[in-house]
This record gives structure tokens, C-alpha cells and sequence, in this order.
């Protein structure tokens, strides 16, 4: 068993190393961008250490730039690290018999590219025990995790000397693509992430980036609409 777990580790592993092409560039610009905004190296580490979600790390220096009341700023990280409770819901029936200390890590190292992941290997190895699938979640925060602290200090330590055309920022939207177009296999999928798509350019006139969490609230709320009507249909369908 020792053996067996240790290789869903290892796999794991291997499928989190391609993700450090995209999060090198993405925590590299962070530690640039939380130098810009007046953070030593110390506050930028901790805001990686603590926080650990890159997103919501971005939206909060930029809303400290923008010198936003503090309430907005937590508002705003938490509207957008809504996510990670619906990733949390997702991995417990796989994660939730673990012992208390390994789902406390599990929620710390719950970041989009180890959600991914194991959410679609779950899926395929659907004899894992939980020992294994513990094992495979931690291999796959393993190259990442420990990269984005990293990178982040060296990106605030070299602060505005990277050159604009080098154009890191490019991480940022290819990180979420790469993980979110394979997950739109549904229609409530599809219709959450139409809708706040649209939702995020027609409000993106807003202060304060409000717009965005309008568009969330509006995705979520349009992707629960139509999986209570697909699911109807279905019943329907059966009756």
C-alpha cells in the first residue's frame, strides 16, 4: 500500500509541473506588483504565505493602489475566493473521511490547479482509497506551492526592473483558461460562464472593480438556475 500511495504522489506530481510555466510568470508578477504598490519583500512573502490565492492577492494591491475603503478590498477577495467553497464541497466525498490534520492542509493548499487536478483524476480512479487520493492531492501542490513563494520574492525583490514588454501578465488568463475550458462540459457550466462573462464587460464600468463581483454573483446564480432546470427536465424525462 506504501508503494501505491507513494506513486499516486509522484503522479500527482508529475501532472502539477507543467502549471509552473504559467504560476512562474503569474508569481514573479505579483512580487513586481506588490513592490509597485509599496510592500517590502517580507509583506509581499507573507501576502503569498497567508493568503495563497493569486487572484484575490492581485484584485487587493490593486484596490490598496486605488487607496479603496478596507471593507471593499476584503469584499472583493472574498467574492472572489468563493470559488474554493465550491471546490471544497466537490473534494469532500473523496477527501472528507481524512483525519482532521490532513484536511486542514488539504484546505490550505486547495488552489485552483490542485482542484483541477484532482477533480478530474477523482473522476477516473474512482477505486482510490482516500489514502491515495490524500497522496495524489499533495503531490500535485508539491512543484507549485513552494515555486509561487519563491517567485514571489523574486519578483519583489527585482521590482520595476523587468522590461513592460516582457508582458508577464499574459500568466494571468492563460492560468484560468488552461483550467476552466476543459471543466465547460455542461450546460449550467456553459450558461454561468456566458453570463459572467457578459455581465464582467457590461459592468466593468464600475468603481472599485464592483463589476466583477456582480458578474460572479450573476454566473453562479445563472449556472444554479439552469442545473435546477436541467435537472427537472431529466426528472421529467424519467417520469
Amino acid at each position: 500500500m506504501s508503494s501505491t500511495i507513494s506513486k499516486c504522489f509522484w503522479r500527482g506530481f508529475r501532472d502539477g509541473l507543467p502549471f509552473l510555466l504559467v504560476v512562474g510568470p503569474f508569481s514573479v508578477l505579483f512580487g513586481v506588483v506588490a513592490a509597485e504598490a509599496g510592500l517590502n519583500v517580507i509583506e509581499a512573502l507573507s501576502f503569498s504565505v497567508v493568503v495563497i490565492a493569486g487572484a484575490a492577492q492581485f484584485t487587493a494591491v490593486q484596490l490598496l493602489q486605488d487607496d479603496a475603503p478596507t471593507v471593499i478590498i476584503i469584499l472583493s477577495a472574498l467574492a472572489i475566493n468563493l470559488r474554493m467553497a465550491m471546490y471544497s464541497a466537490t473534494l469532500t466525498p473523496h477527501l472528507g473521511k481524512a483525519p482532521l490534520w490532513q484536511r486542514a492542509f488539504v484546505a490550505y493548499f486547495l488552489v485552483d490547479q490542485s482542484f483541477a487536478l484532482s477533480a478530474a483524476k477523482y473522476e477516473k480512479e474512482r477505486g482510490w482509497t482516500t489514502a491515495q487520493k490524500i497522496a495524489y492531492f499533495f503531490g500535485t501542490v508539491t512543484p507549485i506551492c513552494p515555486m509561487w513563494y519563491v517567485l514571489t520574492v523574486v519578483g519583489a525583490l527585482i521590482g520595476n526592473a523587468i522590461p513592460p514588454e516582457y508582458a508577464l501578465d499574459f500568466a494571468l488568463p492563460i492560468t484560468f483558461l488552461a483550467m476552466i475550458a476543459p471543466m465547460l462540459r455542461s450546460l449550467p457550466h456553459l450558461a454561468a460562464a456566458a453570463v459572467a462573462m457578459t455581465a464582467s464587460l457590461v459592468f466593468s464600468g464600475l468603481p472599485l472593480n464592483l463589476g466583477l463581483l456582480v458578474a460572479g454573483v450573476l454566473g453562479m446564480m445563472t449556472g444554479a438556475r439552469v442545473e435546477l432546470w436541467t435537472t427537472a427536465k431529466q426528472k421529467e424525462a424519467l417520469a
